[in-house]
């Protein structure tokens, strides 16, 4: 009798499980990783629905359906919820932060910068881009490429795949078709001719734009002017921490003490460096400084103006040393070590370089020796226009590059003999 209830159980245990009415786990259309450093997910696409679960930045999700712009996912841990897409990232955009990562890294830094209030870091130079790290209040921050790019609304890279294409089988010809009853028809009249006046007919419509040469007047066109095209200006930052991307340049202040920033004549310092320490008359510590300055905003170029600025030990305040306005340069400004001769003495002194552009488009990499007080020009070499280590390399579209990539042709074989008997008598 008991084994008899012990089989009845697992015979009853059989069958319920068999009529378990769990649905199947919906199939998953595609991968995605979390962008912001917090992502909540929502039961329903209103965002006002409970949250689901609460993802973090790098987090590996399953997309599994897609409404416009919003995304249901699926978390590792088979929480199912959505979201907005544009706080999604694909694989190649997650490869393309490191990458961004590691250049900026290696790339020098242009100056440490603080932000008033909390500001967040972007993965790309967009507003709308997904912001994936926060800037506290009063946090310091290093400054090291800058770009300007155009307003545009972000556009996310998660979006549903296209349906595969309808295949329509071909009809099958009938072996007896209809009539055409156009095939015996008369052939249609021409279309009448515009009037005499048509011209004068379509002045009188003010919907009508008529050519000024035609008119004979000037005349107002209908169609308004197209709104001005908006820029913004960014900048590359990193965190102690690691961390890089973008923020906006305006949002970031110069770390230069106010002492020394407030003879920036109103213009923006953009870099800006120490050359050396020396102490005041009451024995605080004292820099000189090279900064360099932009005086107007969306520019292409980094900087139009720079300066030596030094701190006059006997006088106890600052004076400038060297400056140059009205210049197009470019990041990098580099501190460095030069070599200078005096005499017959080759001494190494603090020094600095940097990129500029003339009126010709010829770039041009200054090197300044810093001695005592004075700044002397010391050479001035050709040099490439800089190209930042986080741009994504082009393919080469020029007529060299194309000449480089194009096969090599065929020579005939009479132009093959020419070539031979030509060799033979030295022409």
């Amino acid at each position: 009798m008991p084994q008899f209830r012990f089989s009845f159980s697992i015979l009853l245990l059989l069958c319920f499980a068999g009529c378990s009415t769990k649905p199947a786990p919906a199939p998953s259309i595609g991968d995605a990783y979390v962008a912001p450093a917090a992502l909540p997910i929502h039961s329903d696409l209103s965002p006002r629905s409970p949250v689901v679960a609460t993802l973090k930045h790098g987090d590996h999700v399953e997309v599994l359906q897609i409404r416009r712009r919003f995304v249901r996912l699926r978390t590792p841990q088979g929480a199912e919820g959505w979201t907005d897409n544009r706080q999604l990232m694909t694989a190649g955009q997650m490869d393309e932060l490191v990458r961004l990562k590691e250049a900026a890294l290696k790339l020098p830094s242009q100056g440490r910068g603080t932000v008033y209030e909390s500001l967040n870091i972007h993965t790309e130079p967009s507003r709308g881009s997904p912001s994936f790290y926060q800037i506290p209040e009063n946090g310091s921050v290093e400054v090291v490429s800058r770009r300007v790019v155009q307003r545009l609304p972000f556009q996310s890279e998660v979006v549903a795949a296209p349906p595969p294409p309808v295949v329509r089988k071909p009809k099958k010809k009938s072996e007896d078709p209809k009539p055409n009853p156009n095939a015996f028809a008369l052939p249609k009249p021409p279309a009448p001719k515009p009037p005499a006046d048509w011209l004068e007919l379509s002045r009188r419509n003010p919907l009508v734009e008529v050519p000024l040469e035609q008119s004979g007047k000037q005349e107002a066109t209908s169609k308004p002017a197209p709104p001005p095209l908006k820029y913004d200006e960014w900048n590359l930052i990193r965190t102690k921490d690691g961390n890089a991307g973008w923020v906006l340049a305006r949002m970031v202040n110069m770390a230069i003490p106010d002492s020394v920033a407030q003879y920036a004549e109103g213009n923006r310092i953009t870099s800006y460096f120490s050359l050396g320490e020396v102490k005041d008359e009451d024995g605080n510590p004292q820099h000189h400084w090279l900064w360099t300055t932009l005086s107007k905003t969306l520019e292409a170029y980094d900087f139009d103006g720079f300066r030596v600025f030094i701190f006059n030990t006997r006088r106890n305040r600052f004076e400038t040393a060297y400056v140059e306005r009205g210049v197009k340069g470019y990041y990098p400004v580099e501190p460095r070590t030069v070599e200078v001769v005096e005499g017959r003495n080759r001494l190494k002194v603090q020094g600095f370089s940097l990129f500029v552009e003339d009126g010709d488009g010829r770039v041009w990499r200054r090197t300044f020796a810093f001695q005592g007080y004075r700044v002397r020009a010391l050479s001035k070499e050709p040099a490439q226009k800089p190209v930042p280590g986080w741009m994504k390399p082009e393919s080469d579209t020029s007529i060299l590059g194309k000449a480089a990539q194009a096969p090599a042709q065929v020579q005939s074989f009479l132009g093959r003999a020419k070539q031979k008997v030509f060799g033979w008598f030295g022409k």
